[in-house]
């Protein structure tokens, strides 16, 4: 009688050292290491890494962070949407129209904006799955007609293309706190108190912590981050999205709805746009018509750089989240390092050569290919 214990020889167990290589976040992991190493040696003594200054680079990361969840799993889906720049001019410049020159309460202008940017979302989706279109040309489409609305509508009723008096508007409202507050603000006022942080030395707000809280646009990020990690990692409905990315008609065939989950990740890529735009307008107090220009850019390569394969299929929420942390403290530690801030742009090239090389090889660990 054989063995039943013996390993069967054509069953081959993956080494840790590849099981490792092959996850989605290496890179992202690769990358924030890099990068935290290189601004603690040429950065570390400029304030970078003070109170004041994480809380900036933490700003900066989760503005892209918020974008990125959402570009994420809709690229793990197969798909892409280039509108995500244009949703957000175009949904603070909503908020501005409804809240400021119409009027309305802010909680009634912020709820309709989402409403308005979702439906969008969804008339995406349903193009993309309707037609066979490539999201590519569908999402460009909508850039180009979101971007002109946000410039005509405000030019017809006000003359102008920026819209201030967000902030005042908001005043007292139950919403706006959601996007434009801050949280913790006892805490870091006892950090203050105990010597922990710097505090304000002059003026009226001696003695006030240079953090006072924790703004809800990192609040709305972490959580996001969070929501997006256990929908993709822990439920039926995330097996869906890797399903639909990796091979749609053997998705079909095996039950999954693939076009719903397409069309609900073009709802949910709006959403989040729509959430940093409000979080945008409540920080400024104002809206622009050139806002959010180049964010889906950004939010595609931050998905990538997080190990998220261009194809579909295949990535990380958590992997995308620390490509936005990348992008934060890069375009932030540049400043403290003393270093040309127009140098960004040419960081963001070359991160995205080596992390679609790097994806590429992954792919082919994974699939065998040469």
């Amino acid at each position: 009688m054989s063995d039943i214990s013996q390993t069967d020889e054509r069953v081959r167990e993956m080494s840790k050292l590849r099981q490792a290589m092959i996850r989605p976040e290496l890179g992202g992991i690769v990358g924030t290491v890099a990068v935290f190493t290189f601004f603690i040696l040429f950065a570390g003594n400029s304030g970078m890494f003070n109170a004041q200054g994480v809380m900036n680079w933490s700003t900066v990361s989760a503005q892209f962070m918020i974008i990125a969840v959402g570009a994420c799993l809709l690229m793990i889906a197969g798909e892409f949407d280039l509108s995500v720049g244009s949703m957000i001019g175009f949904a603070g410049m909503m908020i501005a129209v409804f809240g400021v020159t119409l009027a309305w309460p802010m909680w009634l202008a912020i709820l309709t904006t989402f409403a308005i940017c979702i439906a969008f979302g969804a008339l995406n989706g349903y193009i993309v799955v309707r037609t066979g279109l490539p999201s590519f040309i569908v999402t460009l489409a909508t850039l180009f007609i979101l971007r002109g609305f946000t410039i005509f509508i405000p030019q017809t009723l006000e003359r102008k293309t920026i819209i201030g008096g967000i902030r005042e508007a908001a005043e007292g409202d139950w919403i706006a706190p959601l996007f434009g507050g801050t949280i913790f603000r006892g805490f870091f006022q006892w950090l203050g108190d105990i010597g922990a942080i710097d505090v304000f030395t002059r003026g009226n707000k001696a003695g006030q912590p240079v953090v006072d809280g924790v703004p809800m646009l990192i609040v709305w990020a972490i959580g996001l981050v969070i929501i997006g990690h256990i929908l993709l990692t822990r439920t039926r409905f995330g097996n869906w999205i890797y399903a639909a990315g990796g091979d749609a008609q053997a998705a079909r065939y095996a039950g999954v709805p693939v076009n719903r989950v397409k069309i609900q990740m073009f709802m949910f890529t709006a959403f989040c746009a729509t959430v940093f735009a409000v979080c945008q307008v409540m920080e400024f107090g104002s809206a622009g018509a050139d806002r959010g220009l180049l964010k889906e850019f950004e939010a595609i390569i931050a998905v990538v750089i997080g190990g998220a394969l261009l194809t579909g299929g295949y990535g990380s929420v958590i992997g995308a989240a620390l490509g936005a942390l990348i992008f934060g403290v890069v375009q932030q530690g540049l400043f403290f390092a003393g270093v040309e801030s127009s140098l960004f742009r040419v960081f963001l090239g070359v991160i995205l050569l080596l992390a679609v090389i790097l994806n590429t090889y992954i792919r082919r660990l994974i699939t065998g290919e040469r």
